[in-house]
């Protein structure tokens, strides 16, 4: 699972929807779940993409076999990539494969653009080819080569980022999300056990009980805790903050006053981190400021 940033990200943003386009709460909410359950297709559709590499690495080898006129890379072809234990247990994942059949979208077509090109800018670098020349097998630097890779080619590939926004728009908001959890996923494998379950944004009930009652609590509240932000504004009026701004404080002003166990500290670390991804680049440092302030008057430990 991921830790509840995630989805204090998506009570954010959905918050932040309900202000520029009102409807019912219950609207609302359902919305915002389906949010949620839309970055577990993209996620595996993100695990798909590692394993068709391995598949699109596969067809090559078998095209090279097939040549009238074989090269000794050919006939002998380096197979360090294919049997890369890590992708190896991703391709075999249940959990994956399952998903992946009742959701026949998520598949990769072997000559998509995309992939194809991705393909051969990995093989073509450094990184491939020095790990390609790296005699035996090891599950740890399998496990560190695939991690670099994804972090290379997918999570800080801007190409892919916009196709992924153009098949959904949502996608292009949570894909900082799923990025966290395949490279989670990538970490937890283990060489002695089997890849069995992965990751879940909603782990039990709990999740979506705190889900709902934060989202709730949040525009149930909002006149009153714009109010709480204006009081401690200083040289500043309430108009000039930004809606995302105001969106963020409140958020964490519901959570302050409604969820008496998390500490403090915690909440305020959680929506300085959320302030970073979704506003400006000082808003943190301004959310910081009214948030340890409004916990200092109101003795919130």
């Amino acid at each position: 699972m991921l830790g509840r940033r995630q989805i204090r990200e998506k009570v954010v943003q959905t918050v932040y929807s309900y202000y520029q386009n009102p409807v019912k709460f219950d609207v609302l909410e359902k919305n915002m779940f389906a949010g949620i359950e839309k970055i577990y297709y993209l996620y595996i559709y993100q695990l798909n993409f590692l394993v068709s590499l391995k598949e699109l690495a596969e067809h090559q080898i078998e095209i090279g076999k097939n040549k009238y006129l074989k090269t000794d890379a050919d006939i002998n072809p380096n197979q360090k990539f294919i049997n890369n234990q890590v992708l190896l247990k991703l391709e075999e994942n249940p959990e994956r494969l399952f998903f992946t059949g009742q959701h026949k979208q998520l598949k990769w077509d072997m000559h998509d653009d995309l992939l194809v090109k991705t393909f051969q800018r990995i093989t073509a670098g450094k990184r491939y080819q020095d790990f390609m020349k790296e005699e035996g097998y090891s599950f740890e630097e399998d496990q560190k080569f695939i991690g670099k890779l994804f972090l290379r080619y997918i999570a800080e590939n801007e190409d892919f980022h916009d196709y992924l926004g153009d098949k959904e728009l949502s996608w292009y908001d949570d894909i900082h999300i799923s990025n966290s959890m395949v490279q989670k996923t990538i970490g937890f494998l283990r060489e002695d056990e089997e890849s069995r379950t992965l990751i879940k944004m909603i782990k039990d009930e709990d999740d979506k009980t705190f889900a709902s009652k934060l989202l709730r609590d949040t525009l149930n509240n909002w006149e009153n805790n714009e109010k709480k932000l204006e009081e401690r504004l200083e040289n500043w009026d309430l108009e000039r903050v930004s809606l995302m701004d105001k969106v963020i404080l409140s958020t964490a002003i519901a959570e302050l006053d409604n969820f008496a166990f998390t500490p403090s500290r915690v909440i305020i670390n959680e929506y300085i981190e959320i302030a970073k991804v979704f506003a400006t680049d000082r808003s943190n440092i301004f959310i910081n400021g009214i948030l340890d302030k409004y916990c200092k008057d109101q003795n919130r430990i």
